[in-house]
């Protein structure tokens, strides 16, 4: 059965707990970043940090202005605009949930970087051509829901804001949650239910979705827009670009089987 995240916003308190567990879980290197006015940091998802909690200041209905946090990482749609616009398989849906990635396969076209809704996956832009730059993002924790265990970031946050189930369970839990205070969500819906054909990431807020910083999608898989995209291009275009993203893919992966056997010299 597909599995979910459940982010209630009401309940998050910007401890960044997820954000710190998710670099340490999956041994993410720290990064030099730079004010930028704002409590936020990094300001956005990188290969580097996979999970960001933005931070963002709403005004309320008597001129106030209150926090409200956004848990901002892959959602690992149901129906993944990236897997189909990549041309060579590297991307690829579980059925679980997760949205995964064959980095042997990747030709470094960043393809899903432009179909991605969401703008979640990102590019190893300091790793040169032939250094094997791949594309990073959330992986859900795969390694640890195959052990039987939560996702890291849900596992370590001290305010229930995140939960983690069967997708059907967390979609009845916020449903049940907004019938019983609906003065806290004013949406009166459960964002990723249906968005671009649902997502494994669900979101209920105290603020409309747009003000959260989530893109206003109808119920249509973008999958369908980058197939029709896929399939009905010029076809000399399509196979000039193939071809030269599978020179540049055989150059890359030549380089790095002589690296090997020299000893990395690349002699």
């Amino acid at each position: 059965m597909a599995k979910a995240i459940l982010f209630d916003a009401f309940r998050c308190t910007g401890c960044r707990g997820c954000q710190v567990a998710c670099k340490q879980w999956n041994d993410l290197p720290a990064e030099v970043t730079h004010n930028t006015g704002s409590y936020q940091n990094p300001p956005r998802v990188s290969a580097d940090t996979w999970l960001v909690m933005q931070f963002r200041e709403v005004e309320n209905d008597d001129g106030g202005l209150n926090w409200v946090f956004r848990r901002y990482a892959c959602m690992h749609c149901v129906h993944p605009a990236c897997v189909s616009a990549c041309p060579v398989g590297a991307l690829y849906k579980t059925d679980e949930g997760p949205v995964l990635y064959h980095n042997d396969r990747c030709i470094g076209c960043r393809y899903c970087m432009l179909a991605c809704p969401f703008e979640v996956p990102t590019f190893q832009w300091d790793q040169g051509l032939f250094e094997g730059p791949e594309i990073k993002k959330c992986t859900f924790c795969i390694d640890r829901l195959s052990a039987g265990m939560e996702p890291a970031c849900v596992h370590t946050c001290p305010s229930g804001a995140l939960m983690y189930g069967e997708r059907d369970e967390m979609i009845a839990v916020a449903e049940a949650r907004i019938q019983e205070h609906p003065e806290r969500y004013p949406d009166k819906r459960v964002y990723g239910k249906d968005e671009a054909g649902g997502t494994s990431l669900l979101y209920i807020s105290p603020v409309p979705f747009e003000k959260l910083g989530l893109p206003q999608l109808g119920p249509a898989p973008i999958q369908e827009k980058t197939e029709h995209i896929m399939t009905k291009a010029t076809p000399a275009v399509l196979v000039g670009v193939l071809a030269s993203l599978g020179g540049i893919y055989w150059v890359v992966k030549r380089r790095q089987e002589m690296m090997g056997k020299n000893g990395g010299s690349g002699r």
